[in-house]
């Protein structure tokens, strides 16, 4: 399944959810943000090789970092304080750079790298957590951990963690539900998809 339709089913997630909350119009568009993010997030792991199904190009991945690291600069200078203000700017100008001059591959792990720091600097764990799950997604191979239960388990401490910071009750619901709706999507019993997932990796790398 490519990603749009994994976009779309995420933010269908949290248009669902919004509405089983009975949201105001604000938390309703944060839901439906953060559905269409999760639901993409899986294939962040994307290497550009032929032989692997791409549901990312070279220029999204871009985009991609250029978004996390404008938010980045504006959410330090919202939330931060004095040196740790400005060490999220820099970090966030310094990911824009860096983004248009690298690979995809290497483009991805100094994206973690700076969203880690940010998290340190702001003192936000899920936004260090975010960030070493983009280098780790970084080194594997697509449709492995990011498509397999740890990835998932991972990307649900961040989306808990992620709920507590901002407090909005029904985020981390929304996030796990949108990141496995992305992995049921790219299961073998669909009848397009000719590979499926390893879900239980590291005990076996059976696809499914």
């Amino acid at each position: 399944m490519n990603g749009t339709a994994h976009m779309l089913i995420g933010a269908g997630v949290g248009f669902v959810a919004a509405n089983s909350y009975q949201t105001d119009p604000t938390t309703t568009l944060l839901f439906v943000g953060v559905g269409a993010v999760s639901g993409l997030m899986p294939d962040i792991d994307i290497d550009g090789k032929l032989t692997n199904r791409i549901t990312f190009s070279h220029k999204m991945i871009q985009y991609i970092a250029q978004l996390i690291g404008f938010l980045m600069m504006i959410y330090s200078y919202i939330e931060g304080s004095g040196k740790e203000k400005w060490v999220g700017i820099a970090v966030g100008i310094a990911i824009l750079f860096i983004s248009t001059k690298i690979t995809q591959r290497r483009m991805l792990t100094v994206t973690g790298v700076g969203v880690l720091i940010g998290g340190i600097s702001l003192q936000e764990p899920w936004l260090l957590l975010l960030g070493v799950f983009i280098m780790i997604a970084s080194f594997v191979p697509h449709r492995s951990y990011t498509h397999s239960l740890l990835g998932l388990i991972l990307f649900g401490v961040i989306a808990h963690l992620f709920e507590q910071s901002i407090g909005i009750e029904g985020v981390y619901k929304v996030a796990v539900a949108a990141y496995a709706s992305h992995l049921i999507a790219d299961m073998k019993f669909l009848p397009f998809n000719r590979r499926g997932v390893k879900l239980f990796l590291p005990l076996t790398s059976k696809e499914i």
